[in-house]
């Protein structure tokens, strides 16, 4: 069997596990260590199965994830995301559509906390859901925002989406953050935007809420203060170079601790279930990168990637018209894998081909992630739906996908303006200061 045989053969078998449901680290690691025996030797699987796990879960670069994953779950404890909405609620719940634009704003404001889709998602919804349903928003309205808000967890930093593409890169997870910054930003304003020309569109989807006296804004905004002590300390410090991405990680988990102490919402049982929740997606992101480190080599034996970017760079595209093949490719297997089996699975084919192209890797983690985002909340899957569906289980699914069509379309404009404009995305990074 030739080296790219074995790797079409590989590539199949990985994708019939994981419709079998079975976990994306280990069937990677799988296919990927009888790959190695069969393009190799059995010594050379069992070698890579014996000290990869190791070799590449202890890399010092890597305890970002637990940490700001745990900033993440004390900031939850802690209320911020109650907060968060709290604060938009009283600027914009009163103009119609304001409760809308208010989750998506506090959903931005969590994703800079979380970096995890799921979470904003679960969270946000928990919070916000039944304060629209009080207002009576239409649950096409309601459950499109909190779907498309979450997604701005992989996006705006920390994202654990833009760590694990920095490792598997090998590109600076600080620029990587930096970059998420403004795209974040754009497709949050878009959001609301899109809010804006919905209801304009269909009043009786967002009526307005109730007017809050100036004072009553004010104290709200001032109660959301410790979210923009925390951002400025974490982005801010990594920015300016006072931080390295681990050590704002760091000093963000012990100011999210130190809030809810503060608070008196860290009890026992509280501590406990964020320190697990912590361990638990810090586990299944290790796991992830063990599995696709494993999987790596039998793709490098295949000579698939290598392959690929000779033959693409031999058509003599644009770069433009390569970017718009791996856009549907992308958006295609958003309908049927969730975003961390597509980023693993394939930016060791798709990276030598960004190479080749002259693209800016840093650029092109940015388009992907957009990309993934829009997957999120792309039938049949759509994971960011199941999870806003669990949250209101009497709006049928059917009805939450038609609600975030609008905000689908919207991605899709800021990946347009992104491509149109890359330094949206490299400014900050280009002018870090070292």
């Amino acid at each position: 069997m030739s080296p790219t045989t074995a790797g079409i053969v590989g590539m199949a078998a990985l994708l019939a596990l994981l419709f079998l449901r079975m976990p994306i680290g280990i069937a990677m690691a799988l296919v990927g260590a009888f790959g190695i025996a069969a393009l190799n030797s059995v010594g050379a699987a069992l070698h890579t199965l014996g000290s990869f796990p190791y070799s590449h879960a202890a890399v010092q670069a890597l305890s970002v994830i637990p940490l700001f994953v745990l900033m993440g779950n004390f900031a939850a404890v802690s209320g911020m995301s109650s907060d968060l909405f709290t604060a938009a609620h009283a600027w914009i719940g009163h103009r119609r559509g304001g409760l809308a634009s208010a989750t998506i704003l506090a959903c931005a404001g969590f994703a800079a906390l979380s970096g995890s889709s799921v979470a904003s998602a679960i969270t946000m919804g928990r919070v916000t859901l039944p304060e629209m349903r009080r207002y009576h928003y239409d649950p096409r309205l309601a459950t499109g925002a909190v779907a498309a808000g979450g997604t701005l967890g992989i996006l705006i930093p920390p994202s654990t989406v833009l760590v694990v593409y920095g490792i598997l890169t090998e590109q600076s997870i600080g620029k990587l953050f930096l970059a998420g910054f403004l795209p974040g930003l754009l497709l949050t304003a878009l959001f609301i935007v899109t809010v804006v020309i919905v209801c304009a569109f269909r009043p009786h989807y967002g009526p307005p809420g109730r007017r809050v006296a100036l004072r009553e804004r004010w104290s709200a905004l001032g109660g959301a203060g410790a979210f923009f002590v925390v951002l400025v300390a974490t982005i801010g410090g990594m920015y300016a170079g006072v931080f390295t991405v681990t050590e704002a990680a760091a000093v963000g988990a012990g100011l999210t601790l130190a809030h809810a102490l503060w608070r008196r919402r860290l009890t026992f049982a509280a501590l406990t279930d964020a320190l697990l929740q912590t361990v638990r997606t810090t586990a299944m992101v290790f796991l992830i990168l063990i599995g696709a480190h494993i999987f790596s080599p039998f793709l490098a034996m295949s000579r698939i990637p290598v392959d690929l970017a000779s033959a693409l760079t031999g058509l003599a595209l644009p770069a433009l018209a390569v970017l718009a093949v791996l856009l549907v490719a992308y958006i295609m297997l958003g309908m049927f894998l969730e975003g961390f089996a597509i980023l693993v699975l394939t930016v060791p084919i798709v990276y030598p081909i960004v190479l080749a192209l002259n693209l800016d890797p840093i650029w092109y983690g940015i388009f992907m992630v957009i990309v993934l985002e829009m997957g999120l909340i792309s039938p049949p899957v759509g994971i960011n739906v199941f999870v806003v569906k669990g949250v209101a289980e009497d709006v049928p699914m059917g009805r939450i996908f038609v609600g975030i069509l609008p905000f689908w379309v919207a991605m899709m404009a800021c990946v347009m303006l992104v491509i149109a404009f890359p330094q949206i995305a490299l400014i900050l990074p280009n002018t870090m200061i070292r």
